[in-house]
């Protein structure tokens, strides 16, 4: 079985989890269903009782590698705070990944959450380009693979970034792991 998140210690740590966000909206951009945002939950709120700074990324449909509002991880980051009752930092850039981003994450602390923009806003996460693997793996110490969904794509944010830093399961992709 492979590790999870029980198995290493994450105090004092930054993690960066992939979930899977792809969650159903309505025309005007509201989110029809949670339950994958509800999904993730245990994870998140382990690695916040364990005192680790979270960076979380997720895919949103198909925007075919450029950057296209209704496809923004925003409503979600909004559904996201509702739920925990916590300020969930985001910044709406289609890069995903620059200066700004990289200056937030390292000021990350022991509680602090981040949702990063859609991953599929850039052509590389479906290539599994080594540069925006990197490029992720910069921002945290810890990956904590947690889109069960989306274990099967050799993406950046699901294979490619456990090239370069610790990996583990989630919660969510240890029951899905023990379900088959």
């Amino acid at each position: 079985m492979k590790k999870t998140i029980k198995d290493i210690d994450v105090r004092g740590r930054k993690v960066i989890v992939r979930c899977d966000f792809n969650v159903p909206q309505n025309e005007s951009g509201d989110i029809t269903d949670d339950s994958r945002i509800i999904a993730s939950l245990p994870t998140i709120k382990y690695l916040l009782e364990e005192g680790a700074a979270i960076v979380l990324m997720s895919h949103l449909g198909r925007p075919k590698g450029e950057a296209d509002v209704k496809f923004s991880l925003k409503p979600v980051a909004e559904r996201l705070s509702n739920i925990l009752e916590r300020k969930i930092q985001f910044i709406n850039t289609s890069d995903v990944v620059n200066a700004g981003v990289i200056e937030v994450a390292t000021g990350l602390k022991a509680g602090d959450i981040m949702l990063l923009e859609n991953v599929r806003f850039r052509r590389e996460e479906t290539e599994n380009q080594p540069a925006f693997s990197k490029e992720l793996a910069q921002l945290a110490d810890i990956f904590v693979n947690d889109a069960f969904g989306s274990a099967h794509r050799a993406h950046c944010s699901t294979t490619g970034i456990a090239e370069y830093m610790t990996a583990v399961s989630g919660f969510l992709m240890e029951k899905e792991l023990e379900f088959l």
